[in-house]
């Protein structure tokens, strides 16, 4: 999460406007958007990898699925699937992510995608990221999210994507 990222600032459709915007420099222009993905890395098993947000990170020591902003000139499966390799050391290859649902927040686009792994592969986490990881499944998702364990703006993301991702979830091998 370094304040020298470049992002770059969309319409409401995520189509850049031309307009940069630099991590550390507040929110982007009211009624303009930067993206922010997100990955939900499914085992043959059907069990998906949490992360835990490091304590130095904002919402600390919170769940989520890894996530991070779109860099400039990156789009959001691209983004998605950096943010994975540097969260947990897992590289997927952007075109094996498959969309699960975008969520339109106050200033960001939150694209969720979902990819299948075989097994459960080791995870190596990036202790300026995430300080632990845990395969599990969607039924404990579904109880640290109602536990209020997950960071704040995963509540409202998952009451609009939730149904959509039991499905991709259930069919994995479709992934």
């Amino acid at each position: 999460m370094a304040d020298d990222e470049i992002w770059d600032v969309t319409d409401i459709h995520g189509v850049p406007t031309g307009v940069l915007h630099r991590r550390g420099d507040g929110p982007v222009a009211a009624g303009t958007f930067h993206v922010v993905a997100s990955v939900c890395v499914v085992g043959d098993d059907g069990r998906v990898l949490l992360t835990l947000r490091a304590p130095s990170k904002e919402y600390p020591d919170a769940w989520e699925f890894p996530a991070g902003s779109a860099l400039r000139g990156e789009s959001s499966r691209r983004g998605a699937a950096r943010e994975l390799e540097e969260e947990t050391g897992l590289a997927i290859h952007p075109d094996e992510l498959v969309l699960v649902g975008r969520v339109i927040e106050e200033r960001a686009l939150f694209d969720l995608w979902a990819a299948r792994v075989d097994g459960d592969p080791e995870v190596a986490p990036d202790p300026e990221e995430v300080q632990d990881a845990a395969w599990v499944t969607l039924d404990e998702v579904h109880r640290r999210w109602h536990a209020d364990l997950f960071a704040a703006p995963w509540n409202a993301r998952f009451d609009q994507l939730w149904d959509a991702l039991v499905a991709r979830v259930k069919d994995a091998r479709a992934l």
